[in-house]
């Protein structure tokens, strides 16, 4: 089986299917660890309500979706914030992919697309829970830093030199 990873609109079914599931396990995880709860249904509406995905079209950012023998198993979205610093957001793979070697070339394809955008470096921030994402950055070369935003969620912040 081969994985592929190309450029997608946020609007369309796909991307809207992707952006659910990667809301809905992150925030499932965030409640269970600290109010032993999953997401309440009316908040997963609100907050893909409030995602409108603009921020991740050209010419200042990107959405990717990357499929496994054609069909949807994640996404990445690269968006510009500055003329040289790109954040990389929403690395998502459906669960019952994961191992299966996708990662790397969806996180090399979004560098790709930062890199197209102008960026020479790519930052991004993930949470303590999320132990697979903090290992395959570190395996892809992106280093611990200071934080570079106060987002209530964030734990750990990364950057790359592109």
């Amino acid at each position: 089986m081969t994985w592929t990873v190309t450029p997608e609109p946020p609007d369309s079914p796909t991307a809207t299917a992707l952006w659910r599931a990667y809301y809905t396990e992150v925030s499932d995880r965030y409640y269970l660890r600290h109010e032993n709860r999953r997401t309440d249904p009316a908040e997963l509406q609100r907050e893909l309500a409030k995602r409108t995905g603009t921020e991740l079209t050209p010419p200042t950012g990107q959405l990717l979706v990357a499929r496994y023998a054609g069909e949807p198993a994640g996404s990445a979205g690269v968006r510009l914030l500055s003329s040289e610093v790109a954040e990389l957001t929403t690395v998502f793979l459906y669960e019952k992919l994961r191992g299966k070697g996708g990662a790397t070339p969806l996180v090399r394809a979004a560098e790709d697309a930062a890199r197209r955008l102008g960026a020479t470096r790519l930052i991004l921030d993930t949470r303590s829970d999320l132990v697979e994402a903090r290992a395959l950055y570190a395996r892809l070369g992106y280093e611990e830093t200071a934080p570079h935003n106060d987002d209530k969620y964030a734990e750990h912040w990364f950057s790359k030199v592109l």
